[in-house]
């Protein structure tokens, strides 16, 4: 049983390292905020949400075994080049204006440990830029060191969580009753944390990336199989983490705290602390900074590879010029952050640009993963999921775009 188990475990990886990157302090801070606003009511939506990233990630990963190159070779080949390298810039510069985020949330993690007023924050994370883009260039192969360090982040991230959710003691007949899909009674303003949930759960970008990772695995058209569950086990572990957050906000937040007042992933561990003790603190800080950690690794690494095989420039995370982008990617993330920690002011420039790039990325990736999709053999529940996943993209990104113009 346990060779099995074992053996089990090792033959899934490329979607757990998707649910890692999906798993970063936004999600953290929207399922909270979600949990706090309408209790136990939406913990469907989780499974929902994570049904269309399931049918998003299980295409992508049938794309990656079945398709001659990658997505952006099979654009370029189409649909010509320019349009590949459209893909691979505006992927590349969502990723490297929200790359501060996830800066920010592992310095939110370390401050309860070390002094957050001095400049060790600062000196920690600097230290661990610096590490991985050493890393980045000291291994010679990279998948499967990335992937062996995304499964112990997830890891811990389901041990803080889970351990919060524990010591909370949910209502069971509430979060049963919260499995039944129905819509809380708000309108407008009432429903942005529900909105932001949504747009950070179903990571479009996450999911593009799985064609890369499954042709780095080695997998084949002989791992169809494999790929659909990888696929299901990967976003089932995003989605029973991301109602785990949301099910011990509702227990302790909802009525107690306004959803507005959660400022960041680091306040709701101030928050937790005089509610539930400085345990419960210390194990949602753990799943924070591990949370932090996937995230700040694997999204550098979506940007980097992703503009490098939409210039042509080679789809290999172990190739020159992915690992230079990559690098630039880091760079970016932490040359924002450091001055944002300093003066505490957010760079409200850079997410209105990133948020109007995403406006215009997700539905284009999202786009070319069906166009891709009807270009090949595929099941046709696999079209219809991945059809609905886009409708949700483009209905976000048409709301994102309005809310940018007023």
């Amino acid at each position: 049983m346990r060779s099995s188990h074992g053996g089990f475990l090792r033959s899934v990886g490329p979607a757990i390292i998707v649910g890692s990157v999906v798993l970063g302090p936004g999600t953290i801070l929207a399922a909270t905020k979600t949990g706090c606003a309408f209790g136990y009511d939406l913990v469907w939506l989780v499974g929902g949400v994570g049904l269309l990233m399931f049918g998003m990630t299980a295409l992508s990963a049938r794309l990656g075994v079945t398709c001659e190159g990658t997505p952006c070779d099979e654009l370029a080949r189409h649909a010509g080049r320019p349009v590949a390298a459209l893909v691979g810039v505006v992927l590349f510069l969502v990723v490297a204006c929200f790359q501060f985020s996830n800066n920010i949330g592992v310095l939110a993690a370390i401050t309860p440990f070390v002094d957050g007023t001095g400049s060790w924050p600062i000196a920690v994370l600097v230290g661990l830029n610096v590490a991985v883009i050493l890393a980045l260039f000291r291994f010679r192969r990279l998948y499967r060191p990335v992937e062996v360090l995304m499964k112990a982040l997830v890891l811990l991230m389901v041990v803080g969580f889970a351990g919060n959710m524990i010591i909370v003691r949910p209502s069971l007949s509430a979060t049963a009753g919260g499995l039944v899909p129905r819509l809380p009674e708000t309108t407008g303003a009432g429903f942005v944390p529900v909105i932001g949930l949504v747009a950070t759960t179903f990571s479009v970008a996450g999911a593009f990336f799985q064609a890369y990772l499954v042709r780095k695995r080695g997998w084949t058209a002989a791992n169809l199989r494999q790929g659909l569950v990888d696929s299901a086990v990967g976003i089932g572990v995003l989605a029973a983490v991301t109602a785990m957050i949301m099910i011990t906000s509702a227990a302790v937040l909802h009525g107690s705290v306004a959803p507005g007042d959660l400022k960041g992933a680091d306040h709701v561990a101030h928050v937790l602390e005089p509610l539930l003790g400085g345990g419960a603190k210390a194990l949602f800080c753990v799943g924070l900074m591990a949370g932090a950690l996937s995230s700040f690794l694997v999204n550098a690494m979506i940007g980097g590879t992703v503009l490098s095989d939409g210039l042509g420039l080679g789809s290999d995370v172990d190739g020159r010029w992915p690992r230079l982008f990559t690098v630039a990617a880091l760079l970016v993330g932490m040359g924002v952050a450091i001055p944002v920690h300093q003066s505490g002011q957010k760079p409200v420039d850079l997410i209105v640009f990133a948020q109007a790039l995403t406006v215009l990325g997700n539905p284009l990736l999202a786009g070319t993963l069906l166009w891709l999709a009807f270009r090949r053999p595929s099941p046709t529940w696999l079209r219809a999921l991945v059809t609905a996943g886009v409708v949700v993209t483009v209905v976000l990104a048409w709301r994102k775009g309005v809310g940018l113009w007023g």
